[in-house]
């Protein structure tokens, strides 16, 4: 049935983009998927529907991963319904660009909050219920402008810069429980986020920037998610995989 038959997976911000991409790949390979949504109620309903269609358990929950209050009823919440949690896909995102010297404090706070803060509120949680199994894969969402950086996107950057030494730090802390931690910095994939990227005079600017000359795609970067989840990972740990058709280079 697939790589991930018997598995529990949680993906933050899973109705939509990239987590959604996760959310299905999974299902399609045999995980129970459960997936937070903040927004849209009916979006978030139509992903579930067509995750329990694959034949698995799926189930969408409101929760705001940048709260540690709704992160830790997450878990509990999951635990009691699944009964255990084998992966955990922290992929909830945002971004407010900006100069810095036109950036205001919220617009700093908000990004940091939403992306790096919700990172250690998730983790810290989901890893008590795994170190108990003594197993689980933990796959943070960071992104090629936390490794290169970008003029208008210092607190995206700093963001998902900060998930990448968070990262590795976790992995040295659990991997005795057979924990793993990876990241994952895509480059640039066409979502809705991503959406002016491929508008104005600016478009062909990125693309020229890319040795394989495209913008890559949702499910590529889910593909990764599922090595990364399944055991064909099963030595790697506290590393960060570039899924960015070659930007990093």
């Amino acid at each position: 049935m697939g790589l991930l038959k018997y598995k529990v997976a949680i993906v933050t911000g899973g109705s939509r983009g990239i987590g959604e991409a996760i959310a299905k790949k999974f299902a399609a390979n045999g995980a129970d998927i459960a997936f937070t949504y903040l927004s849209s109620e009916e979006k978030a309903k139509a992903v579930e529907e067509e995750l329990a269609a694959m034949g698995v358990r799926a189930k969408a929950y409101k929760s705001d991963a940048a709260s540690m209050e709704d992160s830790e009823k997450l878990i509990n919440d999951v635990m009691a319904e699944f009964g255990r949690i084998d992966i955990c896909v922290n992929n909830a995102g945002i971004s407010k660009d900006n100069l810095l010297l036109r950036m205001g404090e919220d617009q700093w706070s908000q990004v940091i909050q939403t992306n790096l803060n919700s990172v250690y509120n998730m983790t810290k949680q989901v890893i008590r219920p795994m170190m108990k199994a003594r197993s689980g894969s933990i796959i943070n969402m960071s992104s090629i402008i936390g490794i290169r950086g970008n003029a208008g996107q210092s607190s995206y950057a700093a963001s998902k810069a900060g998930i990448i030494g968070f990262t590795k730090s976790i992995a040295a802390e659990v991997g005795s429980r057979n924990i793993r931690c990876n990241a994952i910095a895509p480059g640039f994939i066409e979502t809705d986020m991503t959406q002016y990227l491929k508008e104005g005079e600016g478009a062909q600017g990125y693309l020229s920037r890319i040795p394989l000359g495209r913008f890559g795609s949702p499910e590529e970067v889910a593909n990764v998610a599922l090595f990364l989840a399944s055991e064909l990972s099963s030595y790697i740990t506290g590393q960060v995989v570039c899924t960015c058709g070659g930007l990093n280079m």
